[in-house]
């Protein structure tokens, strides 16, 4: 079967009240339009072209780079109309899937269902029963429980409103049907628009039966026309991860309180997470991690036995076996640490490699630096890496010890095994297996006084 999906994108999304186009708002950190292109990609080989419209720029600025064929509807005049602006690249032969741009929960076991009710004697077309179906366009049969149109609820009589059974505006069609009916579109109706789902009449008056599917929930086909909607679908979609990752061994302290907002790549076992856990971009996550609440992860790789304690950030870093982080603990771009490392509460890192076995245990900053492995870096250490115009890299050999309220001025070399006294500053590099002070003599003055505050007047 040769695929071609056309993603209709060219909503304005008044209700949105945003100057952001509606399809670049973002459900778990993604466009709505990357996750319908998303979907689009998994079924396999297909061609894909996607109509825009308002936004434009700023929706090829965002996505363009998505594998796609871009087609601008200029004006806007219904679905119908936004077809019709790729009918010379349908092909006769090919399956064509419609979807919609700001339609984002749709799963590919659905489509791919819809798939298989479309062929060169029927149209494949995704309808829904809903309690409450105001707003949606109306599936009507005939005695014998066969669709023969769909009627959008503007123009439908008070009979056909009481329908329950309406249209989600997604179907399957070959192309060949498609181009032919995309001719004899009129908008003679209340929007003066081009209506896609007239085709459906068109199909049963050329005896192509339309058959009917359902997704296996509402979530699948609801749009998001405004910010309430968005948080909502937010939320079903973060449900869906969450029993997802359960499912996968994962426990989750509270699934209503965890976001994931990109892909988990790998997964280990016996993985703990706690509440208010935000997991961003590209994850991997090995067997006995423990992430602790209030916890942001974006783009790190967490190795097994890890343990993240409260309130930490770890950020395009990678953090080795049996470590321990935070809590409130920073972990910055570029970072690695090796097994059995400690970071502790009010350290920052950034861009640094930590050996084997070293501790950063409290308030201290270490940036554009090598720490050997054994080391312990003393409360309040700072490397001063920045001088104002450009980085330094602070070298820390294996074994070393910093006392506390050191400052540590790069580029400088601590030797292996050295150790600097509390209170150094360090601007030499310093030999191995010495110990190396930086102090201002200590002076006692008896009889000093401290000084009082003058009564007022």
């Amino acid at each position: 079967m040769t695929l071609q999906t056309l993603i209709l994108a060219a909503g304005q999304g008044t209700r949105m009240r945003s100057q952001l186009p509606k399809v670049l708002h973002q459900i778990a950190g993604r466009p709505l339009l990357a996750h319908v292109h998303r979907l689009a990609s998994s079924l396999g080989d297909n061609a894909i072209s996607v109509i825009y419209g308002h936004g434009g720029e700023q929706v090829l600025k965002t996505l363009g780079e998505l594998p796609a064929r871009w087609v601008e509807q200029k004006e806007r005049l219904g679905t119908g109309h936004a077809v019709m602006q790729v009918a010379d690249w349908i092909r006769d032969d090919a399956t064509v899937l419609i979807l919609y741009g700001d339609v984002p929960l749709l799963q590919q076991s659905t489509v791919q269902r819809l798939l298989h009710h479309a062929g060169e004697g029927s149209l494949g077309l995704l309808t829904i029963t809903l309690d409450n179906p105001t707003g949606y366009g109306r599936i009507i049969r005939n005695g014998n429980g066969d669709v023969v149109s769909i009627v959008e609820e503007k123009d439908a009589t008070p009979e056909q409103r009481t329908v329950r059974e309406v249209n989600t505006g997604i179907l399957a069609v070959r192309g060949g049907h498609l181009k032919r009916w995309l001719g004899r579109l009129t908008n003679d109706n209340a929007q003066k628009e081009y209506y896609l789902t007239d085709i459906i009449a068109m199909a049963v008056a050329d005896g192509i039966y339309v058959d009917t599917t359902q997704p296996g929930e509402e979530a699948e086909v609801l749009g998001v026309n405004n910010r309430q909607q968005l948080a909502e679908l937010e939320r079903l979609f973060q449900a869906r991860q969450a029993c997802s990752l359960m499912e996968q061994g994962v426990t989750l302290r509270d699934p209503a309180r965890f976001d994931l907002r990109g892909d988990i790549v790998q997964l280990g076992q016996d993985i703990e997470i706690d509440v208010n856990v935000i997991l961003e971009g590209r994850i991997e996550l090995g067997s006995g991690v423990k992430i602790g609440p209030n916890v942001w992860i974006r783009n790190a790789s967490i190795a097994q036995g890890v343990e993240i304690l409260a309130n930490s950030v770890i950020e395009d870093a990678v953090i080795g076996a049996d470590s321990r982080i935070g809590p409130f603990a920073r972990i910055r771009p570029e970072t690695r640490l090796s097994a059995h490392v400690h970071v502790g509460n009010f350290v920052e890192i950034k861009k640094a490699e930590v050996g084997e076995g070293s501790k950063i245990n409290h308030l201290s900053y270490v940036g554009d630096a090598r720490v050997g492995s054994g080391v312990n870096v003393g409360a309040g250490t700072i490397t001063c890496n920045y001088d104002g115009a450009n980085k330094h890299l602070t070298v820390i050999e294996d074994g070393a010890f910093i006392g506390s309220d050191t400052q540590l001025v790069a580029p400088v070399t601590v030797g292996r095994n050295a150790t600097i006294g509390a209170g150094s500053t360090i601007t030499k590099d310093t030999p191995a297996d010495t110990l190396t002070l930086s102090r201002a003599k200590q002076i006692n003055v008896e009889g000093w006084q401290r000084p009082v505050k003058k009564p007022k007047a």
